[in-house]
């Protein structure tokens, strides 16, 4: 594998990373709604807006959300189409009923813990 394909695995894999928080998943659906300030996001996720901010700053980074000022306030929405693919894509592919004869993935989850 070349130096290249190393560093885009790694970028992929903190992105990855950066989506698998919880708190930072559920702002990403927040602002997959439309542009929101840090108040609206944190009243629609139930986090404090310090703990949003700090959220938004990493996902900033890592290019899955952008900011947009308005005025005084500043509107964070999803980066691009490619973000809101992936999150719309894998939301479905969850509400998906597993096929007959699939071990569902809540007891997938625990039976690969044990």
């Amino acid at each position: 594998m070349t130096a290249t394909a190393q560093q885009e695995r790694a970028a992929l894999a903190e992105v990855f990373h950066l989506m698998g928080d919880p708190s930072r998943l559920s702002i990403l659906m927040t602002v997959l709604e439309g542009a929101r300030p840090v108040a609206e996001i944190a009243a629609a996720t139930g986090l404090s807006a310090s703990l949003v901010s700090h959220h938004l700053r990493l996902l900033r980074a890592g290019r899955l959300v952008r900011a947009e000022r308005r005025g005084k306030q500043v509107f964070y929405t999803v980066d691009d189409a490619h973000i809101r693919s992936v999150l719309t894509d894998m939301a479905e592919h969850v509400a998906e009923p597993a096929p007959a004869g699939r071990v569902p993935r809540a007891k997938a989850k625990t039976a690969a813990r044990a």
